[in-house]
């Protein structure tokens, strides 16, 4: 049966086009995504592109498959890229509180500066505050766009679903600064002198109570302190964020989901196809990865296992056939009276022992007992001999009963590799698609990136190798 019509998403030119400057690899936790990020940012660069690969990602996969130490806010150059085409590559991970002082620092004068960085308050917002880490990766984002240092910038997102939160961070944003608490604390600030100290000690009155049984009199006054130090701040952070969720709307972007050809990856990834559709970003496509394939497509599960079970019952029935053929045979040397009788000695059956015959020289028994040696121990048979072991003729039926089985275990993985991706194609027949045949081992350097880098750009990728649905 011939695969599903759909488009087929073609990575080298998305890459090579000078009009893509931002590349967001989004999807759920095990996929991949990582790695996937970083061999297309590998690929462009050896393409002749300038990129940086940003991760939000705290793992250290990344470093480890680029072979540096470790990584941090600043921009490392990878070592080891072919740079024939005039290209480079870069890498960083965010750190979020880092990022959050470098702001501070860039917005505020110096003494501002330091006030707002040694409060307890500012401490714990920019260290972990709920969205604070999706919001600096817009930040982020934004500050390297601006530099127009490099041709290309991909993003390695979280895993889960809150790899998109960061683009509710200027929402979100905006929520928390219009906020009830926000504005009365801010108000002071605003009016300034005798009179926001008249507003302080009058509106503050009303609430300071209850405040500061919920948040404790100290934290009231850092958070007073923070909001009071940040006033002339809060309206950039809101105008830079607003900023880069356009960015990330405008040609130039393009998302790119991964997923893996399992029933919840792909749910996953439908959810992400939804939302970007609803926040209008780009979607250049999706990136199924580790997609299984077999050379013997052909022969399907269904016959591989009628096989197997043929060839066991053709083992089965010479194991009989031996053991009929056994039994036979002692019959017929106990009528003729060769076998052991009674006490164990062959033809005594008169009680008188018959004359010795001496053999032939040529007779196997009649040869000399070899000496023992080292070598060759007393009782050990001659490499001459015939072995003492009977044939297993069923051998290579057993061997390729099991080989049938393992390829039967392989076609069923593909049947349902095939079908779930066949659902996700009929609910988004808009997507453009391209498969990464799974490869052997993990991923740890570059040339594992460039390899993956190929099957990603790969023209069979797109209907996984073959264009062939398996055998039924």
């Amino acid at each position: 049966m011939t695969a599903p019509t759909e488009r087929a998403l073609a990575v080298d030119p998305l890459l090579d086009d000078p009009r893509t400057r931002i590349v967001v690899c989004c999807g759920a936790g095990g996929v991949g995504k990582t790695t996937t990020a970083a061999a297309i940012g590998l690929r462009a660069a050896e393409r002749g592109r300038k990129v940086v690969v940003l991760t939000i990602d705290p793992a250290r996969r990344l470093a480890q498959s680029m072979g540096i130490d470790s990584l941090d806010n600043t921009p490392r150059r990878v070592k080891g890229v072919d740079d024939a085409a005039g290209g480079e590559l870069h890498a960083m991970m965010l750190d979020m509180k880092r990022t959050f002082d470098e702001i501070v620092e860039s917005h505020a004068d110096p003494e501002r500066a330091a006030a707002i960085l040694g409060n307890p308050f500012y401490q714990s917002l920019s260290a972990g505050f709920a969205g604070t880490q999706e919001y600096m990766a817009m930040e982020k984002l934004g500050q390297l766009r601006a530099r127009d240092e490099w041709d290309l910038i991909v993003v390695d997102t979280p895993p889960s679903r809150s790899a998109l939160d960061f683009l509710d961070a200027p929402k979100r944003l905006g929520s928390f600064l219009d906020g009830k608490l926000i504005r009365v604390l801010m108000a002071p600030a605003k009016v300034g002198g005798r009179a926001g100290m008249k507003f302080l000690n009058v509106g503050m009155s009303m609430v300071s109570g209850a405040l500061g049984k919920v948040l404790g009199s100290q934290l009231l006054r850092d958070v007073q302190t923070f909001v009071a130090a940040m006033d002339t701040m809060f309206g950039g952070f809101r105008t830079r964020a607003d900023a880069t969720y356009r960015l990330l709307q405008a040609p130039g972007t393009a998302f790119l989901v991964v997923a893996a050809p399992e029933r919840d990856a792909l749910r996953e990834a439908a959810y992400f196809v939804e939302r970007l559709a609803a926040d209008d970003m780009p979607l250049a496509g999706l990136v199924l990865n580790r997609v299984h394939t077999s050379g013997a497509a052909r022969l399907s599960a269904q016959r591989a296992l009628a096989a197997a079970e043929g060839l066991d019952e053709r083992v089965a029935a010479d194991r009989a056939d031996e053991r009929a053929a056994e039994g036979s045979d002692a019959e017929n040397l106990a009528g003729r009276g060769i076998v052991d009788q009674g006490d164990g000695k062959a033809g005594l059956r008169s009680g008188v022992a018959p004359p010795e015959t001496p053999e032939p020289p040529s007779s196997p028994r009649s040869r000399p007992e070899r000496p023992e040696t080292p070598d060759h121990p007393r009782g050990a048979s001659d490499p001459g001999d015939p072995d003492p072991r009977p044939s297993d003729r069923g051998g290579p039926d057993r061997l390729t009963a099991g080989l049938l089985r393992l390829h039967a275990e392989r076609m069923q993985l593909l049947d349902r590799e095939w079908r779930t991706r066949d659902r996700f194609t009929a609910l988004h027949p808009e997507v453009a698609v391209t498969e990464v045949t799974a490869l052997p081992g993990d991923v740890h350097d570059l040339a594992g990136l460039r390899d993956v880098g190929e099957r990603l750009a790969a023209p069979a990728a797109a209907t996984g190798g073959t264009g062939t649905t398996p055998a039924g």
